[in-house]
């Protein structure tokens, strides 16, 4: 009863429409499932209908694999450019998605969606490795080889979507390195280059730790077809969602979006091994409410396919990606 009454205050104060079962609560437009503990991780399946249908993207790590597309350096910090070689799919690219190689490691500023056969297209970024500006091993110093994950901790991914000051991208970066080797026991600085983010993410015994997240949660979209996002809380807090215009979409970048969770969850381990109160359903609806509803709305046209709608309130960033030539929204998410 008790958490009925906080789940039906929320529905008062904010306009949205929840209703509370023992298997899942109503949030909008949305269902949110019953939620997927590991450690201090909590993880809830965001369910809903396709608002793309028919034909689906590639994303930025499959096109790499399967030589559908490359990312160009320019040796510009702030810029690179992408290629679309698919004769018939468009690109989907998530901001906080790593690029790595080139001259030095980037992450993405914001989602972008490029057509087929497309030539080079600039692409805003923010290097996640402050020491290096050449060739890395065998990596080609031209181009950038693969999208390996998403940058783990909303700090570096809003200091690049949102902040957009490299500074700041750098100074949470080092943050982030410092919390990871707290959690770990030693440093995850890799010798090759000690200031990249990506390379402190693929650490050994981090990797190890990560994995039992990975084992416990992974599947658990599984069967489910209209699971179309997810939000993840973090020692009792909510700390981000992400819902996207298909189940398949999603499908395809939910290992990548898992794994940079449990990266978090590594790294704000409690020292103490405190105890905390489980995050519920009922603080990811208010969430959600806040963020498509709270704070300034601020919209921008940044070319023929991409229209990017921001908000800010008190307590969390929306960014909403629209695919203009499908009129309906690609990927929402908020921080």
């Amino acid at each position: 009863m008790k958490v009925h009454a906080v789940l039906m205050a929320a529905v008062g104060l904010l306009g949205l429409a929840v209703a509370a079962r023992a298997e899942d609560t109503r949030a909008g437009e949305y269902r949110i499932s019953a939620p997927v503990t590991q450690g201090n991780l909590t993880v809830f399946l965001i369910h809903g209908k396709d608002a793309i249908a028919g034909k689906q993207y590639l994303t930025l790590a499959e096109a790499l694999e399967q030589k559908k597309a490359v990312v160009h350096e320019t040796k510009e910090v702030n810029k690179v450019s992408v290629e679309n070689l698919s004769a018939d799919a468009d690109l989907f690219l998530e901001a906080g998605d790593i690029i790595k190689g080139g001259q030095q490691d980037r992450i993405l500023a914001m989602d972008m969606i490029v057509k087929p056969k497309s030539g080079k297209v600039a692409l805003s970024c923010y290097c996640v490795e402050a020491s290096r500006w050449s060739q890395r091993g065998k990596e080609d110093a031209g181009k950038f080889s693969s999208s390996p994950g998403k940058a783990a901790g909303k700090g570096v991914q809003l200091a690049a979507q949102y902040s957009r000051d490299q500074g700041q991208v750098w100074k949470e970066v080092a943050q982030a390195q410092m919390r990871l080797s707290r959690s770990v026991g030693k440093s995850v600085k890799q010798e090759m280059s000690p200031s990249s983010l990506q390379l402190s993410q693929e650490d050994k015994k981090l990797l190890e730790m990560v994995e039992r997240y990975v084992k416990e949660m992974g599947d658990a979209p599984k069967g489910k077809k209209d699971v179309i996002g997810y939000a993840a809380a973090i020692n009792g807090k909510v700390e981000n969602f992400d819902v996207y215009g298909s189940a398949e979409l999603f499908a395809k970048l939910w290992p990548r979006l898992l794994r940079a969770s449990a990266i978090e969850a590594v790294a704000a381990l409690p020292k103490d091994k405190k105890k905390f109160e489980p995050a519920t359903a009922a603080a990811v609806a208010t969430m959600l409410a806040d963020a498509e509803k709270g704070g300034k709305k601020e919209e921008k046209v940044i070319d023929g396919r991409v229209h990017l709608v921001t908000r800010k309130s008190e307590k969390n960033v929306f960014f909403e990606t629209y695919d203009r030539a499908r009129a309906a929204p690609v990927h929402k998410s908020g921080k």
